[in-house]
C-alpha cells in the first residue's frame, strides 16, 4: 500500500510539474508582441524624423559615383555574407562608439541600410541625433537589393 501511495505522489508531482512547465512556456510568448509593438513604434517614430530614400536611389548613386558612404549597420557576419558594393560596416550595436572614427565628416552624405530597415532607421535617427547632416536610410530590404539584380559585394 505505501508502495502506491509513493508512486501515486510521484506521478501527481510529476504531473503537476509537467503541467506547470507547459503553463509557463506557454505565456512567456505572450509577452513578445507588447515588446514587439513597442520596438514597432520607436522605428515608425525614427521613420517620421528622418529622410527615406529607395533602393533605386542608392543604386543610382552607385551608378553615377556619387561621393557617399554606404553604411551597413548590419553585424559584421550579415555584412561578410554580402553587402552593397564599397560599403563600411559598423553594427548598430556598436554605432555610437565607432561612428565618428569610421566617418569624421559629419556633412558627409551616408546612405544607411541594414537587412530590414529597422536597425538602419535607428541608425540613421542616431546619426542625425549625433549631428551627421546628410544621412539618409535606404528604406527598402537588402533582400529587395537583391531581389533587384543590384551588385552585391562579399
Amino acid at each position: 500500500m505505501r508502495k502506491s501511495l509513493n508512486v501515486w505522489m510521484l506521478s501527481v508531482v510529476f504531473v503537476v510539474s509537467m503541467v506547470s512547465l507547459a503553463f509557463a512556456q506557454g505565456t512567456q510568448p505572450a509577452a513578445a508582441p507588447a515588446g514587439a509593438q513597442m520596438v514597432k513604434d520607436m522605428v515608425a517614430k525614427a521613420k517620421a524624423a528622418i529622410k527615406t530614400v529607395s533602393a533605386a536611389d542608392v543604386k543610382a548613386a552607385i551608378d553615377n559615383k556619387e561621393k557617399a558612404i554606404y553604411l551597413d549597420v548590419r553585424d559584421p557576419n550579415e555584412f561578410s555574407a554580402g553587402h552593397v558594393p564599397g560599403a563600411i560596416n559598423v553594427s548598430r550595436g556598436t554605432l555610437e562608439f565607432n561612428i565618428f572614427g569610421r566617418i569624421p565628416d559629419q556633412n558627409a552624405k551616408i546612405y544607411v541600410y541594414c537587412k530590414s530597415a529597422g536597425r538602419s532607421t535607428l541608425a540613421t535617427k542616431t546619426l542625425n541625433d549625433l549631428g551627421y547632416k546628410n544621412a539618409v536610410v535606404m528604406d527598402a530590404q537588402f533582400e529587395d537589393w537583391i531581389k533587384a539584380g543590384y551588385p552585391v559585394e562579399r
